[in-house]
C-alpha cells in the first residue's frame, strides 16, 4: 500500500533518480537532488521502493531551475537531471561509475577522473522522435514522459539538441502527408559533414518516399528502415555519394567529447606499444584508424555491414575490417597485443569475456569503453584475471544520467 513519507536524498542512482531512506527502505525518487528533503508517495516491496515527489521541504544547494519547458510541464524522459547544477551532475556520475564497479564488479576503486562537456546545451547532433497518427489524420511527434512511456507529447524544442537538427525536424513534420499510412513511426535526424540526414523507421510500404525527399531540399540523404529491419537508402544528395560515410549507422551524438574520448583511448593503447590491436565493436573505424597511425596492425570487428565497409576503405594495407558478431569472430583473430571493447549499452556477450579469460597469451592491455556502468561492472566481474589500471569518465550526455567510461585493464600478473 502506498504511503507518504519524508526523507533526505543522499545520492543519484544510475537511472537519474534521487536515493533516500525511509524506515529501512531504500527509496528512488525521480527529479530530486542530493541534499533535498522531500515528501514522497512511496510504494514497493522488500528493501527497495519507488517514490513519487509530492513536495520539497528543503531544496538542495545543487538544485536549479530547469530551463526546458518540457522537462517540468511534460515530465520529459529525455533528460533525468536537468534540475541539478552541472558540477553536481559530474560528481553524481563519478559516484555512479564507482558504485557500479564496487557493488556489481566487486572491484574496489577510487572515484574516477571525469571530463565534462564543453557544451552543457545544444550538444546533441541527433534527435529521435516517436510519431503517432491522431484520429483526424495529423501526426503527433515528440518524446515520452518519464512516468508514462506509452504516451507521446508534442515537442516544441529540445535545448540539448543542436538547433539545426530541431529546425530540420520542423521542416520534416510540415510534409507529414507523405508519411506511410500506418498508426505509428519513429524517425531520427542526424547532422553530418554533408548536412542533415533523416532515417524513418516503421511500416512495410512507403509510396510517398520520393515526393517527400523532393520536398526536403536541406536533407543530404534519407534512409527507410521497414518493420522487418531492412534499411534502404531512399534519397542521396551527399557529395561523397552512396559509398560515403555510413550516416545511418551508429555514431556518438556529442562529437566534441567523442573526439576527446577517442584520443584518450588511443593514448592508453599506444603507451603499451602494441604491434597488433583488435578493435571490437569498431563502428565506422575512427578509433581503428588512429591505432594504425602509430604503426599497429588492426583487426576491426563490426556487425553493421555499412560501417564495416567504410572502416575497411580507410584502413591501410596490413589491417583488416571483419563484418560479424564479436563473440563469433574474436577467438580466431587473437592473440593480439591490445584489445579494445566498445559494446552497446547491453555490454558484451558472455562469450567475449570467456574468450579473453581463456586465451593462452593475454593482451598486454584491454580497454573497455562503456556507456553503461552496470554492464561495464558486470563484464569486469567476468574478467578476474585482469586488474583495473585506470578509470576515466567522460560526460557525453549533460542533463542526463548517462556517462561514458574508459576502463583500462591489464593482466593481474602485470
Amino acid at each position: 500500500m502506498a504511503q507518504e513519507a519524508s526523507l533526505e536524498i543522499e545520492s543519484i542512482a544510475a537511472g537519474g533518480d534521487g536515493v533516500g531512506r525511509s524506515s529501512g527502505l531504500v527509496v528512488f525518487v525521480p527529479r530530486t537532488a542530493p541534499g533535498d528533503i522531500v515528501t514522497a508517495r512511496i510504494s514497493g516491496k522488500g528493501r527497495f521502493a519507488r517514490g513519487s515527489l509530492r513536495a520539497i521541504a528543503r531544496s538542495s544547494g545543487d538544485r536549479i531551475e530547469p530551463p526546458c519547458q518540457h522537462y517540468t510541464r511534460d515530465r520529459c524522459g529525455g533528460c533525468q537531471i536537468q534540475h541539478i547544477a552541472y558540477t553536481a551532475q559530474l560528481r553524481a556520475k563519478q559516484r555512479i561509475v564507482r558504485d557500479a564497479l564496487e557493488r556489481i564488479g566487486k572491484r574496489e576503486t577510487l572515484l574516477p577522473e571525469i571530463h565534462g562537456s564543453e557544451h552543457e546545451w545544444r550538444y546533441r547532433t541527433k534527435l529521435t522522435l516517436a510519431m503517432k497518427r491522431m484520429p483526424g489524420g495529423e501526426w503527433l511527434s515528440g518524446l515520452h514522459p518519464f512516468d508514462d512511456p506509452g504516451r507521446i507529447f508534442a515537442l516544441n524544442d529540445c535545448p540539448i539538441t543542436d538547433v539545426r537538427v530541431v529546425e530540420t525536424w520542423r521542416a520534416i513534420l510540415q510534409r507529414s502527408e507523405f508519411f506511410p499510412a500506418v498508426q505509428s513511426l519513429r524517425g531520427s535526424v542526424r547532422l553530418t559533414a554533408d548536412g542533415p540526414v533523416f532515417n524513418l523507421i516503421g511500416a512495410m510500404r512507403w509510396p510517398g518516399a520520393s515526393p517527400f525527399f523532393d520536398s526536403q531540399r536541406t536533407l543530404a540523404a534519407m534512409w527507410w528502415e521497414n518493420d522487418e529491419g531492412t534499411r534502404r537508402l531512399m534519397g542521396d544528395r551527399r557529395l561523397t555519394g552512396p559509398l560515403g560515410y555510413p550516416a545511418a549507422s551508429f555514431s556518438q551524438v556529442n562529437p566534441v567529447v567523442a573526439s576527446r574520448l577517442r584520443a584518450h583511448v588511443s593514448r592508453i593503447v599506444t603507451a603499451h606499444g602494441p604491434t597488433t590491436v583488435v578493435d571490437a565493436y569498431s563502428g565506422a573505424g575512427d578509433t581503428a584508424v588512429e591505432f594504425t597511425k602509430n604503426g599497429a596492425q588492426v583487426t576491426a570487428i563490426e556487425l553493421d555491414d555499412e560501417a564495416a565497409r567504410w572502416c575497411a576503405l580507410r584502413l591501410p594495407a596490413g589491417s583488416t575490417s571483419v563484418t560479424g558478431r564479436v563473440e563469433e569472430v574474436l577467438a580466431r583473430v587473437l592473440p593480439a597485443d591490445a584489445v579494445v571493447l566498445n559494446p552497446p549499452r547491453a555490454g558484451t556477450d558472455e562469450r567475449v569475456t570467456q574468450i579473453l579469460e581463456q586465451v593462452p597469451r593475454k593482451p598486454s592491455v584491454l580497454v573497455y569503453v562503456s556507456c553503461n556502468p552496470a554492464t561495464l561492472a558486470r563484464d569486469v566481474a567476468r574478467l578476474p584475471s585482469y586488474r583495473i589500471a585506470s578509470l576515466v569518465a567522460f560526460d557525453m550526455f549533460p542533463q542526463t544520467a548517462h556517462v561514458e567510461t574508459v576502463c583500462e585493464m591489464v593482466p593481474q600478473a602485470a
